[in-house]
């Protein structure tokens, strides 16, 4: 089924008025901006009812003893609202707050040197993260750091705020490639032993690889392990999380998984995805709120299950 013309009028005029929310926060005091933030996400759970009742199921399948008290799993979809609001913020006076001057004040990396270490070993480094804490930081002050880097994202349906994002996201010196056009680049990256980040948390449809997360098969990308495998890469399973009401935040880096110690496994594709979806959700156990709960992660079951539950 072919897609609606999109109009350019519209697409501009939601454009425009995003530039202005924009130029709204940056002109505010930070605490000010937060607390906009904040009304901001109590309005969208007062309104956005299907991805609070997504959220609801999520947690209690994830944390069913938490989740087992309605107050308390309120409190948790309520705080996925906040957090997110608040990365919209962060985003936006990132520019202007984050300069290589002032970064250790904002920014706590513990494991700098195991990621530093694998950036400069000479071989292609996967950075595998999710749709947990606030992941634009990483690639952004990756680059602040001097490092180059490319990252793969979904280009935006509206092609003014697309530009937008990524002037945004490439202003550091971080290279984005499309998720759905940018093959050949993608595997020259990886090709020319250079730092490739990806979301790795994504539902992967039917033909997906199932492996445990939160203790329910979830469909994952094959791809990222069969880049390792085949480019012989280092995988950095690794994050950035806000461990205060605004900052620091704190990198954390759950598994550095080193493709080579699968050559021999006929499974090492199922293998190194398990560990990555595993690492993932170490760190999410330890933030909650800072993970994308609002997203259909378990959407497709495995055939088996799918079938069982027709019957």
């Amino acid at each position: 089924m072919a897609k609606k013309p999109r109009s350019a009028t519209v697409d501009y005029l939601v454009y425009f008025a995003i530039r202005c929310a924009v130029c709204l926060i940056q002109g505010l005091p930070e605490h000010w901006a937060r607390g906009f933030a904040n009304l901001l996400a109590w309005i969208a759970y007062q309104v956005d009812r299907r991805h609070r009742e997504v959220a609801r199921e999520n947690l209690q399948h994830a944390f069913p003893e938490r989740c087992a008290d309605p107050v308390e799993c309120d409190r948790m979809v309520r705080a996925i609202y906040r957090h997110f609001l608040q990365v919209v913020v962060e985003i936006v006076i990132l520019p202007r707050k984050f300069h290589l001057t002032n970064w250790m004040r904002l920014l706590e990396f513990p494991d700098a040197p195991r990621v530093v270490e694998a950036i400069t070993s000479g071989r292609a480094v996967i950075l595998a993260t999710g749709h947990f804490g606030n992941w634009e930081i990483g690639g952004y002050s990756l680059g602040t750091f001097g490092f180059q880097s490319y990252a793969i994202a979904r280009t935006l349906d509206n092609p003014y705020l697309d530009r937008f994002l990524k002037k945004f996201r490439q202003r550091t010196g971080q290279t984005i490639l499309c998720k759905n056009g940018d093959f050949d680049r993608i595997v020259n990256v990886l090709a020319e032993r250079g730092v490739l980040s990806t979301l790795a948390d994504q539902d992967a449809g039917q033909r997906g690889l199932f492996v445990p997360f939160f203790n329910r098969p979830a469909s994952t990308h094959k791809a990222v392990a069969l880049m390792a495998i085949e480019y012989d890469a280092l995988m950095c399973v690794m994050s950035t999380v806000r461990v205060g009401q605004a900052w620091p935040h704190r990198v954390l880096v759950a598994d550095i998984i080193d493709a080579r110690e699968y050559a021999e496994r006929s499974d090492a594709v199922e293998a190194i995805t398990l560990r990555m979806t595993q690492g993932l959700e170490a760190m999410i156990r330890q933030f909650p709120e800072q993970y994308f709960w609002l997203h259909r992660r378990w959407k497709h079951l495995p055939p088996v299950r799918k079938a069982k539950k027709a019957a």
